[in-house]
């Protein structure tokens, strides 16, 4: 650890996921303080699968991971679960000493975390360590958009206007996502799109059986690119420069976000549940258990009590609610439900970043630059 009065030392322990690492590195750069990146990767089993959730390395490749080794950090930012397992077990060879900034809701041992972030999804119970946002903090690499639009825009060329861009996702509970709702996306889609391109990309998540749906039934004159980890031909970064609309599906958060983000039309295909009780029951359970903020909250007094007791006995986790950050989009005329008319008028989402670095830099012990990063951000 180093002494006070010294430059802080700050690690980034991230994964695997490009998505959540931007989140972190974002906040990470407005802190105007030097860090360093710890980037642990998972083994192949735990790539898609669930490692259990203890303070541990067991579920890491540390061949292809960077090493954990002291001085150990003042202040660890992290981000999931496989990274934020990583975080517990430096934090342990620190002695305790390590503070966490955990973005997005912890599994277990919730007094452990210093700062938890969580945007909109994410049902938590009032509490001083817990900073509450709308949207996650993701947004698009504009460098990035733009070499891609001005490499593909040739290509996008003689594609009728307007190009619409379906962005798919995979299933996430308590949602499906089979052949029969890709089915039901596509129609909708299609109608959409009437009069210009459909331009459909696939992603890691997105299951053999919705692929295939879309390859035996794609209307005339749209195209389709499906995701491979060998491809390097991937249109997604052009998509979100060139696009004149956007439809994504409901279980991304993080495509919604950047498509939100860069102000562009969007529209959201919210997935169907699971057929059965059991996953809307978990989702009323959640929000009876955990039900959020004041605003958010629908359970009494007794019901939130429970669940946080049930919490801290590893019986229940604070629970997602996808349809959230739905909600909250059409309420802020960011987004509309498949089927409604775009809005042509489109605005972008508020910066929280200000709301988030005052609370990090309380954290910190005193330092040069800190005063610095504040002073700019209250300018921004």
């Amino acid at each position: 650890m180093n002494p006070t009065g010294s430059t802080p030392r700050i690690w980034l322990v991230i994964g695997d996921k490009l998505g959540d690492n931007a989140q972190v590195e974002i906040i990470a750069d407005a802190l105007h303080l030097p860090y360093e990146i710890r980037r642990v990767l998972p083994k192949p089993q735990f790539v898609l699968g669930k490692p259990g959730f203890r303070p541990s390395l067991y579920h890491l490749d540390l061949d292809r991971s960077d090493k954990l080794e002291p001085p150990w950090p003042d202040l660890i930012l992290t981000i999931g679960r496989r990274a934020s397992m990583a975080a517990l077990w430096i934090q342990e060879q620190s002695g305790g000493q390590s503070k966490i900034v955990l973005l997005g809701r912890p599994k277990r041992w919730m007094e452990r975390f210093s700062l938890i972030i969580v945007p909109s999804q994410y049902r938590m119970p009032d509490n001083p360590k817990v900073l509450h946002l709308a949207l996650p903090l993701m947004r698009g690499n504009a460098d990035a958009i733009a070499k891609a639009g001005k490499a593909w825009q040739a290509r996008f060329a003689d594609l009728p206007r307007p190009l619409t861009a379906l962005l798919v996702g995979g299933q996430t509970k308590p949602f499906r996502f089979d052949a029969d709702a890709a089915r039901t996306l596509l129609d909708s889609a299609s109608r959409a799109a009437a009069g210009g391109c459909l331009y459909i990309t696939t992603s890691r998540r997105t299951p053999p059986a919705v692929v295939d749906m879309f390859r035996r039934h794609l209307p005339a004159g749209a195209r389709l690119y499906c995701w491979s980890p060998d491809s390097s031909d991937n249109p997604y970064l052009a998509l979100l420069a060139l696009a004149d609309r956007f439809i994504v599906t409901g279980d991304s958060v993080s495509m919604m976000v950047e498509v939100a983000r860069l102000g562009k039309s969007l529209a959201i295909f919210p997935l169907p549940y699971q057929q059965g009780i059991g996953p809307r029951l978990q989702q009323l359970l959640g929000k009876r258990l955990h039900g959020g903020t004041a605003s958010q909250r629908s359970g009494d007094r007794l019901l939130t009590g429970l669940g946080t007791l049930l919490y801290r006995l590893g019986l229940v986790r604070f629970s997602r609610d996808l349809t959230a950050v739905h909600r909250l989009l059409y309420e802020r005329q960011l987004a509309v439900p498949l089927g409604q008319e775009f809005i042509d008028d489109t605005r972008t989402p508020a910066d929280e970043l200000r709301h988030v670095i005052p609370r990090i830099q309380e954290l910190l012990p005193e330092n040069p630059g800190a005063a610095k990063a504040e002073t700019e951000n209250d300018a921004s």
